[in-house]
């Protein structure tokens, strides 16, 4: 049996970080992987703080080709609202080689996020 360490490939969308504005990821490339699970981390929010997380999905690494993931090619769902201190998990079933992430500020002040995007079932073990 081999331990979860040496077939995952964790990625940081987002730092550890105070968010003030609407934060998009970079591309995060999912080639050689055969899953991927988004986990957002939260902390403090400030002056009433509304932010929401979503995920895009590309074929390509060009800003312009992600288009937001169908609720079909998710496994969980992002909540409406993220909440102070919490941890929320999604899982990506869906085809496309390049996912990111969106943390949107609609209202307020802050947040204290940071994403983790975690590439599972590598083709190739261990994973570096």
């Amino acid at each position: 049996m081999r331990d979860l360490t040496h077939s995952i490939g964790p990625v940081q969308a987002v730092k550890p970080v105070v968010l003030t504005a609407t934060d998009t990821s970079a591309a995060v490339d999912l080639a050689g992987f055969n899953a991927a699970g988004i986990v957002v981390s939260t902390g403090a929010i400030a002056g009433s703080g509304d932010f929401t997380a979503k995920l895009q999905e590309s074929d390509t690494t060009t800003s312009g080709d992600f288009d937001d993931v169908a609720a079909g090619d998710l496994i969980g769902s992002f909540p409406a609202s993220l909440a102070a201190d919490s941890t929320v998990k999604v899982g990506y079933v869906g085809n496309k080689r390049y996912v990111r992430t969106v943390v949107t500020k609609n209202s307020g002040t802050s947040i204290a996020a940071s994403v983790v995007v975690i590439r599972g079932h590598a083709d190739t073990r261990p994973v570096a």
